[in-house]
């Protein structure tokens, strides 16, 4: 289970938002995240952050989408799941195989 969030998703959508506006005016553009976030009550790196999330996610930088990163969670648990169904299904082969050859021994 995640970690409850600090900070709610319309404050975070609001923040980014409000920086890249800023960033899109020349005389804004400096100090935008520093100042966006003193006036919000969000920490600087947090505010960040979001903003590289959110340029990942429209495609402006390179990186992981939110979307891929949670299909890649997911995958990974998948994998998690059916590589512990695996190792079972080997140790119950293996001993159904002992018992097999006990029966013929005897």
């Amino acid at each position: 289970m995640a970690a409850p969030r600090k900070y709610g998703d319309e404050l975070r959508e609001r923040a980014t938002r409000m920086v890249i506006e800023a960033r899109r005016d020349p005389a804004t553009r400096a100090g935008a995240i520093p100042r966006i976030a003193e006036q919000l009550g969000v920490h600087r790196e947090t505010l960040r952050g979001w903003v590289r999330q959110a340029e990942i996610d429209e495609g402006t930088v390179a990186g992981t989408t939110t979307g891929d990163a949670e299909r890649i969670a997911q995958l990974e648990r998948e994998n998690r799941e059916l590589r512990r169904a695996n190792e079972i299904l080997k140790t119950a082969s293996a001993f159904f195989a002992a018992a097999e050859l006990d029966r013929k021994i005897k």
